[in-house]
C-alpha cells in the first residue's frame, strides 16, 4: 500500500496516553506501536513528539520559578518518550529517543543530521525535552521538529476528535470544523493547538491533521490518505 504522506510528524498527548490506574497505559502505548509498525511497512518515516500532561505541565507549578517549572515538563516528556521506545521495540519498532538537552545516559542528543539518517533508516525518533527551552509548549516544538526534518504533515493525536469553534467541553453550541486555517485558530484564540504552534505551522507551510487517539488505526488511517478529525491548512 502506498501512503500518502511519506514522512510524518507524530504529536502524541500525554493524556492520551494515561491509563486508569496510572500515569501510562503501557499495553496502549503497544497497540500504537504496533499501528506504527505498519505504517512503517506501508512506506513512511515516522517522527514522534510527546507531551507529558499524564505527569506534569509547567503550568502546574503556580507558585514556581517558570523556568524550573518548564524544565519539569520537560523531563517528563523524556520519561514518556522512553516509555514508547520500550512499547514500539517491544512489538518489533526500532525506535530511538533523541533528546532536545544533554542526558546521554537515556537519550542521544538531537541534531537534525541525525534524525533525518534514523528516519532514512526506517527508525522510528521519538523526541523528547520539547525545544530544550521554558515558556514553549510540545505542540511548538511538534512543528519544530517537523519543520526540521522536512515532514509533509503533521498528525496531532489528542484527546479530542478534532477543531471545535469553541471548547466543546464548556459551549454545547460548539461546532466540529472538518477543514480550518490556522489564521481561523489564531483570530479566534482556539486552544486545541498551542497559539504559537499555529503561528511558526503558517510560517513553516506546515499541514496538520488534528484527531481523536481513541482508536490507533486512525494514524494509519490518515497517512494513508482517509480524512480524519479536522484538517488545518495554510
Amino acid at each position: 500500500m502506498s501512503v500518502k504522506f511519506k514522512r510524518v510528524l507524530l504529536k502524541l498527548s500525554g493524556e492520551a496516553l494515561q491509563g486508569e490506574n496510572g500515569i501510562i497505559n503501557y499495553d496502549y502505548l503497544r497497540s500504537i506501536g504496533k499501528v506504527v509498525k505498519g505504517c512503517i511497512e506501508d512506506g513512511a518515516e515516522i517522527a514522534v513528539v510527546v507531551g507529558a500532561g499524564n505527569i506534569w505541565r509547567g503550568r502546574q507549578g503556580l507558585d514556581m520559578n517558570r523556568v524550573r517549572a518548564d524544565q519539569m515538563g520537560m523531563l517528563a516528556t523524556v520519561i514518556n518518550a522512553i516509555a514508547i521506545q520500550d512499547a514500539f521495540i517491544s512489538v518489533g519498532v526500532d525506535t530511538v529517543v533523541m533528546s532536545a538537552v544533554e542526558m546521554n545516559v537515556f537519550a542521544e542528543q538531537y541534531t537534525v543530521r541525525d534524525a533525518n539518517k534514523l528516519l532514512s533508516e526506517g527508525k522510528v525518533t521519538v523526541f523528547g525535552a520539547g525545544t530544550g527551552n521554558p515558556y514553549f509548549s510540545t505542540d511548538t516544538g511538534a512543528v519544530l521538529r517537523a519543520a526540521e526534518i522536512g515532514a509533509d504533515v503533521i498528525l496531532m493525536a489528542k484527546h479530542i476528535d478534532g477543531v471545535y469553534t469553541a471548547d466543546p467541553m464548556k459551549d454545547p453550541d460548539a461546532k466540529k470544523l472538518d477543514e480550518t486555517t490556522y489564521d481561523y485558530i489564531l483570530e479566534h484564540h482556539l486552544g486545541v493547538i498551542d497559539l504559537t504552534a499555529a503561528s511558526l505551522a503558517t510560517d513553516a507551510r506546515l499541514p496538520l491533521y488534528l484527531f481523536a487517539l481513541d482508536d490507533p488505526e486512525n494514524i494509519r488511517r490518515v497517512i494513508n490518505g482517509e480524512n480524519m478529525g479536522t484538517i488545518v491548512n495554510i
